[in-house]
């Protein structure tokens, strides 16, 4: 008996290991991967997570502003604002890495968070790259609710 509860209890901690943000609605999620312009006066961020490298951690992104989300692996969140620098950190463990993207009235931008090994703790990036790139990695994730 114990064998057989023991694969199912696995199988509830790997779950609940990989957990981050809630799904977004399966409608938000295509929406956001047909790339629309941002609304007037404002810009579009997307910020997202591939890679297997620490694939059940989620890794805590915030937004200057407040936004923010925990993203799993092949996840992403869809931020529109104001033009103008965007804060973006990344923070797994006690380290955070900080970058800053400027974004431009009607522009969509996109950045790539990543976990990286350190010699005793994971670290993690936050690199800007070309939309096709982030295109890609969008159309084969999964859009999470920002916090």
């Amino acid at each position: 008996m114990p064998r057989r509860l023991g694969l199912p209890l696995s199988l509830m901690i790997l779950v609940g290991a990989c957990a981050g943000s809630p799904s977004a609605p399966p409608q938000a999620d295509q929406q956001a991967k047909q790339f629309d312009p941002p609304a007037p006066a404002k810009g579009a961020l997307y910020v997202y997570r591939s890679g297997l490298m620490g694939a059940m951690r989620p890794l805590d992104v915030s937004l200057a502003g407040g936004a923010g989300a925990q993203l799993g692996y092949n996840t992403f969140i869809r931020i529109e604002g104001p033009p103008g620098p965007i804060d973006i950190a990344c923070k797994v463990g006690d380290n955070t890495t900080n970058n800053q993207i400027q974004i431009q009235d009607g522009q969509t931008r996109f950045v790539e968070v990543s976990m990286r090994a350190g010699l005793w703790t994971p670290s993690c990036d936050v690199a800007e790259v070309p939309p096709t790139q982030g295109q890609t990695a969008v159309r084969s994730s999964r859009r999470v609710e920002p916090l």
